[in-house]
């Protein structure tokens, strides 16, 4: 099958509805893994901002060698198990394609202190606060995604130093800095009232 070159599409609210209805179902089958809320990530999670529309989730858990069992649970739901930067993290898609644009879905597990969960956390919350970040990150996406094509992981790549220039960092290695890292939402439950989340460190 032919790659298919990237494409952005307008910002949908749907979005937000469609990952609420998958967090209640991924929460309910991660319940013995998590410390807090599995978050929305991504241009999807960002109002107001052209995407590719695929949900992408963060879900953050106590230990990744323990979550490892999540990984059969998961496929009852439809994730396929894939490999992305699994020395902080399990990765999964749904449905389990290699195709990056027959995805609907991107799930990660991790710590809430790794790196990833600070920088994507941290990214998203920019990206809502500011309304310039938004507009020249949907200008940059649009010129990567007409330079590069179907090369999804050229498209990725060269978002990097927009990405390090609103963390305030130099290098993707570093970490941004933020008095909140670490500290997952809680998560609601249907009784309606809220459980505060596992210690990451017990």
């Amino acid at each position: 099958m032919e790659p298919v070159p990237v494409a952005l599409v307008a910002y949908d609210p749907r979005w937000a509805v469609e990952f609420e209805a998958e967090r209640a179902l991924v929460e309910a089958a991660l319940e013995p893994w998590l410390v807090g809320a599995v978050e929305h990530i991504g241009s999807t999670s960002v109002p107001g901002l052209a995407a590719k529309p695929i949900i992408d989730m963060l879900a953050p858990v106590r230990g990744l060698s323990e979550a490892r069992q999540a990984i059969e649970v998961l496929s009852g739901l439809g994730y396929g198990h894939g490999v992305h930067r699994p020395d902080e993290a399990h990765y999964f898609t749904k449905p389990p394609t290699d195709h990056w644009w027959e995805r609907t879905h991107h799930l990660h597990l991790t710590t809430p202190t790794s790196l990833l969960w600070r920088r994507r956390i941290a990214f998203r919350d920019a990206l809502r606060r500011r309304p310039d970040y938004r507009v020249r990150y949907e200008h940059l996406k649009r010129e990567l995604a007409a330079a590069h094509g179907a090369d999804i992981a050229a498209y990725a790549r060269r978002k990097d130093d927009f990405v390090n220039e609103v963390l305030g960092v130099q290098h993707t290695s570093d970490a941004p800095a933020d008095r909140h890292e670490g500290r997952p939402a809680e998560r609601s439950h249907p009784t309606g009232s809220n459980r505060p989340p596992v210690s990451p460190d017990r």
